[in-house]
């Protein structure tokens, strides 16, 4: 019997022509996101352009306002950093509640 090994393999960046495979895009919606800040590649020009995993994330969400609710891309930029805004807030009332005293008076 032939053993078998399991590779795997983490890929901490994603090249312009990566990316664009991975949110099943074309090079100029990706061009665009990283004119209007969307996103924020690593390297000086699109063809040494690296992208990390929040670059990755946000591109997929990007696409889906666009697809789904036909946002431009100024649009796309807004929203998306309206949700990391709302997100962040969420975060600071979940921390600020959790030093709460869990044990109240009746009042």
């Amino acid at each position: 019997m032939k053993k078998t090994t399991l590779r795997s393999e983490v890929v901490d960046t994603l090249t312009l022509q990566d990316l664009c495979r991975f949110c099943q895009t074309d090079e100029a919606w990706v061009i665009e996101l990283v004119e209007h800040g969307v996103l924020d590649p690593i390297g000086g020009n699109s063809s040494n352009w690296r992208f990390v995993g929040t670059s990755i994330r946000r591109a997929k969400k990007a696409g889906r306002l666009k697809r789904d609710l036909g946002v431009n891309t100024a649009g796309v930029a807004l929203v998306l950093d309206l949700l990391e805004e709302r997100d962040a807030m969420l975060r600071r009332l979940a921390q600020y509640e959790a030093t709460l005293d869990p044990i109240r008076p009746a009042g």
